[in-house]
């Protein structure tokens, strides 16, 4: 922990060299050597990010490109606080913030948004890995619960933007990889701009085998946008994709198993059979579309209306059942932005919104005879409604002061019939009570290339339809939203032609009711409110260009960055069948995380990008009796790039993935039934691939 805090503490004073060195000069900046400045759009209108007085982190197109394209998880793993898992292929996990207790396997807790349409359902569920990371440009992640302006959510919200930023170019690209354990992805993406409108077209085929067995994965993807501008710099954007992903699932291995042979997919017992004798996977079908409208109305008002469907064929062959989902999901989200005349000294903008959802799914187990369906276990038939209405004034006063101040109120309810055995007839209704979710937050620029900021806000996340209604078959209407406050309060710290920034803060947050996953012995699930956990936190973020531009050295430019999370997160009058587990460490989150890279760029387009991963023990088990190791995971890539002519480029590139061989498991089985909580990740392995560009 000391090498720790000695290595921020290296970073800090790196940081208040390079600001003491950049006071207020005579001279203007060199603006030939000015980046361009990070902005986000999450706040409804974009501004940059460096004002905005919340936790947000910014991965734009250069982040994503030196990053593997065949998974989301190493790149959001770069940014502190968030946590992705994926346990074998395509099966993704995902927490800002706090824990995977409430995801076996899936996305909860967090709100995820595919440009303006919500990739989150009503019911709470999300299916990124159906989203191929390699069509996606801009990603904005914050961090904490942010539902004043995104609904019922106490861990976060993510946005990802899947349009190009080259919004004026004509374009055609494609890109090929390959790797080991059979790994092969191509893609290709078309662009075809015209005075009015843009138009993008991008498709995608990912396999893999995997590293142990049981493990395969294919993801067929096509996504398409067209936008066309009319009247006053108004626009009209569709949006539609379509995912089949289908991915086999090993299951968890207990240590000895893990050391025995790591490869091997779950083995079976006395009473139950393995993941290869019933062939448990998941299949996933996904068709979403939307309609996003933004008009101008006048000088000062701006009105952003979306429409929005999509429907999930789900199947999940697993060691029990056999479940197979079906969900229509359709809403709209609408929002008004009133803007201040202009004014030296005071710039204000209100908003006023609402979010409505509806997802219908029919869920049906049966008997899994090695694959194959058998008798009905049961059927049941679940309506989702959740809606929300929101309202946000943010004002800069004086270009020094930013004071946001934002609530939304949010209603929760769903209702259920069995279909069988039961027959019912009519639905049963559960009702949450409406609950307010406000959001307070400043920040101030103390000197012009420092800022300070602090906020106060409510979460609040509501039980998943995977969590009402869970592998036990068992309608558990008793289950609570979990909720609580979180206070925050950080600095921000930039040089002149923001090469570098420093963004360091502290948290706490306390949750009420907290939602846990409980095992029965025969390895149904079920879920429950826990008291609580108090979650107190530390995060940094740097980056700094140490070289930059510099055409006559052998190195051109030399960047590094690192992000450092330190979390102490416990669980607070926590007791489950006579067993008391308050101030436990919380089941599943590491205690420090330190990603660090390092991008250097070297004459005639070569370039080298090296990150390495440090993640201390975790708790597998509410008792913290079991905790999975340590570990460091170091990768390398290096790249060439080639102009062929004036209009086109070529692209080679090579790497290698956990150099170390470490021993370690990306995603591990929480309080797993017979102390399987083990999915060992690859050893050392390789990949190389082009892209071509006209």
């Amino acid at each position: 922990m000391i090498k720790h805090s000695l290595y921020i503490l290296f970073c800090v004073a790196i940081a208040g060299k390079t600001f003491a060195q950049n006071k207020p000069a005579k001279t203007k900046p060199d603006t030939a050597r000015q980046l361009n400045t990070v902005t986000v759009k999450a706040y409804l209108s974009e501004q940059p990010v460096f004002n905005v007085p919340a936790s947000v982190s910014v991965l734009g197109s250069a982040r994503l490109k030196v990053q593997p394209d065949n998974s989301f998880v190493t790149a959001l793993n770069t940014v502190p606080g968030v946590r992705a898992e994926e346990r074998s292929p395509g099966s993704y996990r995902l927490s800002i913030r706090g824990s995977l207790l409430r995801s076996p396997f899936g996305v909860r807790d967090v709100k995820v948004y595919f440009d303006e349409i919500p990739l989150t359902d009503a019911g709470g569920n999300t299916y990124l890995n159906a989203i191929d990371i390699g069509n996606i440009q801009h990603i904005e992640i914050l961090k904490g619960p942010d539902g004043s302006l995104f609904g019922a959510n106490s861990g976060g919200v993510v946005l990802l933007n899947p349009v190009s930023g080259r919004a004026d170019s004509n374009y055609l690209s494609a890109g090929i990889n390959g790797g080991s354990y059979g790994l092969f992805h191509e893609k290709a993406s078309l662009q075809q701009s015209g005075k009015n409108y843009r138009f993008n077209l991008n498709q995608s085929y990912q396999n893999y085998d995997g590293y142990r067995q049981n493990s395969r994965m294919y993801r067929n993807y096509l996504q398409a946008t067209n936008s066309w501008q009319y009247g006053n710099n108004n626009e009209l954007r569709a949006l539609a994709l379509y995912s089949d992903l289908n991915y086999q699932t090993p299951g968890g291995l207990n240590l000895a198993q893990m050391l025995a042979n790591p490869r091997s997919a779950r083995l079976p017992t006395a009473t139950l059979p393995g993941a290869i004798d019933q062939k448990i996977g998941i299949d996933t079908k996904i068709l979403l579309g939307g309609l996003i409208n933004e008009a101008h109305l006048t000088d000062r008002i701006r009105n952003v209306l979306t429409v929005f469907g999509n429907h999930v064929d789900f199947a999940n062959p697993f060691i029990t059942n056999y479940e197979q989902r079906s969900e229509n999901t359709y809403g709209l989200r609408t929002y008004f932005e009133l803007a201040a005349n202009a004014k030296e000294n005071l710039d204000w903008k209100l908003n006023l919104g609402l979010e409505w959802q509806q997802t219908n799914s029919l869920i049906s187990n049966y008997d899994n005879n090695a694959g194959v369906k058998g008798n009905v276990q049961q059927i049941d038939r679940i309506n989702t409604n959740q809606h929300f209405i929101f309202a946000r004034y943010a004002a800069d006063i004086y270009k020094r002061l930013h004071a946001e101040a934002a609530v939304s109120l949010n209603y929760y309810q769903y209702k259920f019939k069995n279909i069988s055995p039961l027959n019912e007839s009519g639905f049963t209704n559960r009702d949450y009570t409406p609950q307010l979710m406000p959001r307070l937050a400043l920040s101030y620029q103390i000197l012009n290339d420092f800022i300070w900021r602090a906020s106060v806000s409510r979460g609040y996340s509501t039980p998943t339809t995977a969590e009402v209604r869970p592998t036990d078959n068992i309608i558990n209407t008793n289950l609570q939203a979990q909720y609580g406050w979180n206070y925050e309060t950080g600095f921000r710290l930039r040089n002149k032609d923001e090469s570098m920034l420093l963004d360091a803060s502290v948290f706490y947050y306390r949750i009420d009711k907290a939602i846990v996953r409980q095992l029965n012995p025969d390895e149904t699930e079920y879920y429950i409110n826990a008291g609580g956990t108090n979650q107190p936190g530390f995060e940094a973020a740097f980056t700094d260009w140490l070289i930059r531009q510099n055409p006559n050295n052998f190195i051109r430019g030399l960047q590094f960055n690192t992000s450092f999370a330190l979390s102490r997160f416990k669980f607070r009058d926590y007791t489950v069948a006579g067993a008391n587990y308050s101030n436990n460490m919380l089941t599943g989150v590491p205690k420090e995380v330190l990603v660090s890279s390092i991008l250097v760029n070297f004459p005639k387009y070569l370039s080298l990008f090296v990150q390495h991963n440090y993640t201390s023990s975790i708790p597998l088990n509410d008792a913290n009796t079991v905790y999975a190791g340590k570990y460091h995971l170091l990768q390398a890539k290096a790249s060439w790039q080639h102009k062929l002519s004036r209009k086109a480029r070529l692209e080679l590139y090579a790497g290698a993935d956990n150099l170390l061989n470490q021993k370690y498991s990306l995603g591990n089985d929480l309080n797993a039934v017979g102390n399987r909580y083990y999915n060992p990740s690859p050893l050392r392995n390789y990949f190389f691939g082009m892209n071509v560009g006209l």
